[in-house]
């Protein structure tokens, strides 16, 4: 199995950055499917990004295109997340996943992740 932890949410006001961060451990030798999806309440859940441990896949919600980043730490197996002009359409609870998903497979709109996080709240206000 792989183990996630999520760190890095809390309050921000709009327009403001918060940087997430996914430490990943357990099997990770090999090569996996990383992302993170959102769940504001009274909402379902979606996919924010997606990061290919082996390089050459990233993708993200149109959403946040151009505002959010990934960044693959592979020697520390850590999944960074930045955030940049957050809305208050960004508030939610932003999850970590991982799975052994193949290379064509990865992508955020994918839900099928068999390892997921607890979780950190990220709260913008206007």
């Amino acid at each position: 199995p792989i183990y996630l932890k999520e760190s890095g949410g809390g309050p921000v006001q709009a327009g403001g950055s918060l940087k997430l961060s996914c430490e990943a451990t357990g099997y990770t030798t090999s090569s996996f499917c990383m992302a993170w999806f959102r769940q504001a309440p009274g909402k379902e859940r979606e996919g924010v990004a997606a990061f290919y441990t082996g390089g050459g896949s990233l993708t993200y919600a149109d959403a946040v295109k151009g505002r959010f980043t990934v960044s693959m730490y592979r020697d520390e197996d850590t999944l960074d997340l930045q955030m940049d002009s957050l809305k208050p359409e960004d508030t939610a609870m932003y999850y970590c996943a991982a799975g052994k998903i193949k290379y064509f497979d990865c992508n955020h709109r994918n839900q099928n992740f068999n390892f997921w996080g607890h979780g950190t709240q990220v709260t913008v206000s206007s």
